[in-house]
C-alpha cells in the first residue's frame, strides 16, 4: 500500500556536502522558522559521475555532480545542472523564438461564437530576453485548497484576476494574454526553429514536457497576480478533485458578479460531482459511485501507473522530433477528463476548458493545473523509486515566459524540480485516495486460459486495427511468475502503441485486463488499468496525431492472483472518438 513519506533528514557522508529544502509546514506568510520540518537532499560529488549513480531507491534523491559542477560555497543551480548525466537522445527542446510565432495557428479551425482573437495566440514581441534568476523574496508562499479559502481570501483572488483582465490587450500580463500562452504551445504557434527544426510544431503536450511547462506557467501567473494586489504572498488556490470535499467546482467561480466566472462552462456540471473517468457525456451513476470511482482512478493513476519515471512523466520528446511515446498517467487521467468535463458543450470545440486553445481563458484552468503539480510533488513522496528525471535533454529543455516586471524570461527544466526553491508549497490536506486500492472482481479466474481458442491471440491480429468497437486480445507475457526481486528491478507494464487519433476530438478510451465484462467493469475494480484521453487540439496542416498509452501491470497482476498466468487477457473499449482511433500494436515490456 502506497504511504506518504514523513520530513526526513538525510546527513551527507563520504565527502557529499547537504542541500536542505522545506518540504512542509502550515500557510505562512514568510519563511519557516528553523523548527519547520525539513528536508534534506544528499548530493554525492564525483570526479566522473555515470548514469547508475543517479539510481537511487531512497526517497530523498540523491544526485551525482561532476566535481566540475560544484563551487566553493555550493552547488551551481542548486544541484540541478546535471550537465554529466550521459543522454540517450539528440538535444533538449530550446525555448521558442517567439518573434517568428505562427500568426495564424488555428487557421480552418472553426472557434466558438464570441470567441476574441481565435487565430492567433501569439505574444507580443521583444528583443529583450533575460535568464531567470531564482526569487530571493522575504515570504514564501503556500498554495491552499480551492474549497477551503476564507471569505477574504477569495476576495483578493477575485482582485487580483480583475485586474489581470483590466491590463491592456497587449501588455503580456493581461488575461487573455496569459491565456494566449497555453495556446501558442500546444496549437502550431511555434516550431523548433531555435533548435534548428523550424517545419516541427513545439507541442508541451503527451511528453515529459508536460509537468515542467506548467508548473513554470503558474510559476509566473501567480506572481503576477500577486504583484497586482501588491500581495507578494498571494498563492494560487488549487482545486482539490481528489478528495470528496473538493470534488465540486468552488462556488466562487459561478458567481456571475466575479471576475472568477466564465459562461462558457458545462452548465450541467457548475455544482455536480466531478467525473475523473468523463466519457464526453453525461454519467447515470450515483454521486456516492462516482467519488468512489474518482479515488480508485486516482490511486491507479499516481500509485499503480506511476511506478516508473517514464510511466508517470510520459515520453520524450527531444528536439528534431515529436514525440510518440505517450504522455504520463496523470496528464492522461484525471487532467483530461476534467478539462472537458467542465468545457461547454454548448460550444464548437467545448470551449473554453474543453479545448487546448482556450483552455486557459477561464480562470479555473490555473486551479486545475494547479492539483496537478500538486500531484508532481505527492508522488515525490511516495515510497518507491520516485525520483525526478536525469536525462540531460530533459533538465536542460527550456521556455520562454514573460514575468511580473513584462520581461520576457528564459528557463529551463532543471530550475524547477524542487517547488521550494521556487518559493512555495502546498497546503496539507489529506489524501484519500491513497487508501483506495482497487479491488478485483474476480481473483485467479483464469479467463485468459479459458478464452483460447474463442479470442484471437496479439499475433493472429491484423494491424494497423480501428477501434470503432471493443478490442479483445490474448497478450503473451514474455515473464511469467516473477520473484519479488524481479518486480521490484523491473515493472511489467502493458503498451498500446501507435495510436492514431483525431486531434480535433476529444478521444477516450478505457483498458482491461483479464475482465469478464469490461461493459460493466467500474475504475473502483482492479480489471480496469486506465484510460487513454485526449483533448482537442490543432496542428498546422494535419488532424491526425500519433502517440502510446502504457499501464502498469505488476501490481495489478498480484491483485488479481494472475502473476502465474502466461498470457492475459486485454480489452480497449472506445468511450468517445473511438471510430477516429487506430492502433498499431499490444505489447508487454518491462522497466
Amino acid at each position: 500500500m502506497a504511504s506518504l513519506t514523513s520530513p526526513t533528514t538525510v546527513t551527507a557522508a563520504g565527502g557529499g556536502i547537504t542541500i536542505t529544502t522545506v518540504t512542509s509546514w502550515p500557510i505562512l506568510s514568510k519563511k519557516p522558522s528553523p523548527k519547520s520540518p525539513i528536508q534534506t537532499h544528499r548530493y554525492r560529488i564525483t570526479c566522473n559521475a555515470s548514469d547508475s549513480d543517479n539510481r537511487n531507491p531512497i526517497m530523498e534523491p540523491r544526485i551525482a555532480l561532476d566535481r566540475r559542477n560544484v563551487l566553493l560555497g555550493g552547488v551551481v543551480g542548486a544541484a540541478v545542472n546535471l550537465t554529466s548525466v550521459p543522454s540517450g537522445g539528440a538535444a533538449p527542446l530550446a525555448a521558442p523564438d517567439i518573434s517568428k510565432c505562427g500568426k495564424n495557428p488555428l487557421t480552418g479551425f472553426k472557434a466558438g461564437a464570441g470567441t476574441p482573437d481565435s487565430d492567433d495566440c501569439c505574444p507580443p514581441d521583444t528583443t529583450r530576453i533575460a535568464n531567470f534568476v531564482f526569487p530571493k523574496d522575504d515570504v514564501f508562499r503556500v498554495r491552499p485548497a480551492a474549497h477551503l479559502l476564507s471569505p477574504s481570501y477569495i476576495a483578493k483572488y477575485n482582485l487580483a484576476i480583475k485586474r489581470m483582465k483590466e491590463l491592456p490587450g497587449d501588455d503580456p500580463r493581461n488575461f487573455l494574454q496569459q491565456a494566449h500562452i497555453h495556446c501558442a504551445y500546444c496549437n502550431g504557434a511555434y516550431t523548433q526553429s531555435s533548435s534548428g527544426f523550424p517545419d516541427i510544431e513545439i507541442q508541451i503536450h503527451n511528453s515529459w514536457l508536460f509537468f515542467p511547462f506548467h508548473r513554470w506557467y503558474l510559476y509566473f501567473y501567480e506572481r503576477i497576480l500577486g504583484s497586482l494586489i501588491d500581495d507578494p504572498t498571494f498563492a494560487l488556490p488549487f482545486w482539490n478533485w481528489d478528495t470528496p470535499a473538493g470534488m465540486t467546482v468552488p462556488s466562487y467561480f459561478n458567481d456571475p458578479s466575479s471576475a472568477l466566472f466564465n459562461t462558457k462552462r458545462n452548465q450541467d456540471n457548475l455544482t455536480a460531482v466531478v467525473d475523473l473517468g468523463y466519457n464526453g457525456k453525461p454519467s447515470a451513476i450515483s454521486d456516492v459511485e462516482k467519488v468512489s470511482n474518482n479515488l480508485a482512478i486516482m490511486y491507479r493513476q499516481v500509485v499503480t501507473n506511476a511506478t516508473d519515471r517514464t510511466l508517470f512523466f510520459g515520453g520524450e520528446s527531444r528536439a528534431g522530433a515529436e514525440p510518440v511515446n505517450g504522455g504520463g498517467s496523470v496528464e492522461q487521467s484525471p487532467h483530461v477528463p476534467v478539462h472537458r468535463w467542465m468545457g461547454d458543450p454548448r460550444e464548437v470545440n467545448g470551449e473554453d476548458l474543453g479545448n487546448f486553445y482556450s483552455a486557459a481563458r477561464d480562470a479555473l484552468f490555473y486551479c486545475h493545473h494547479s492539483n496537478v503539480d500538486r500531484m508532481w510533488s505527492l508522488w515525490k513522496t511516495l515510497k518507491g523509486n520516485h525520483t525526478d528525471l536525469t536525462d540531460p535533454d530533459w533538465l536542460n529543455a527550456s521556455f520562454v515566459f514573460y514575468d511580473e516586471k513584462k520581461t520576457l524570461v528564459r528557463v529551463y527544466v532543471k530550475d524547477c524540480l524542487l517547488t521550494s526553491r521556487l518559493g512555495y508549497d502546498y497546503q496539507r490536506v489529506d489524501v484519500p485516495w491513497l487508501n483506495s486500492r482497487p479491488v478485483p472482481r474476480s481473483k485467479g479466474s483464469g479467463i485468459a486460459k479459458r478464452s483460447i481458442g474463442k479470442v484471437k491471440r496479439i499475433s493472429e491480429i491484423k494491424f494497423p486495427l480501428k477501434l470503432n468497437k471493443t478490442i479483445r486480445v490474448l497478450v503473451p507475457r514474455p515473464k511469467s511468475s516473477r520473484s519479488q526481486k524481479e518486480k521490484e528491478e523491473e515493472q511489467e507494464v502493458l503498451v498500446v502503441e501507435g495510436i492514431e487519433y483525431d486531434s480535433e476530438k476529444y478521444v477516450k478510451f478505457d483498458v482491461y485486463v483479464n475482465d469478464e465484462d469490461d461493459d460493466d467493469t467500474t475504475p473502483a475494480q482492479t480489471e480496469f488499468a486506465g484510460s487513454f484521453a485526449q483533448l482537442p487540439h490543432k496542428h498546422k496542416g494535419k488532424m491526425k496525431s500519433k502517440t502510446s498509452f502504457k499501464a502498469g501491470l505488476t501490481e495489478l497482476l498480484e491483485d488479481l492472483e494472475a502473476d502465474d498466468d502466461e498470457t492475459i487477457l486485454v480489452s480497449l473499449t472506445p468511450r468517445s472518438g473511438g471510430g477516429n482511433v487506430t492502433i498499431e500494436g499490444i505489447k508487454i515490456i518491462y522497466v
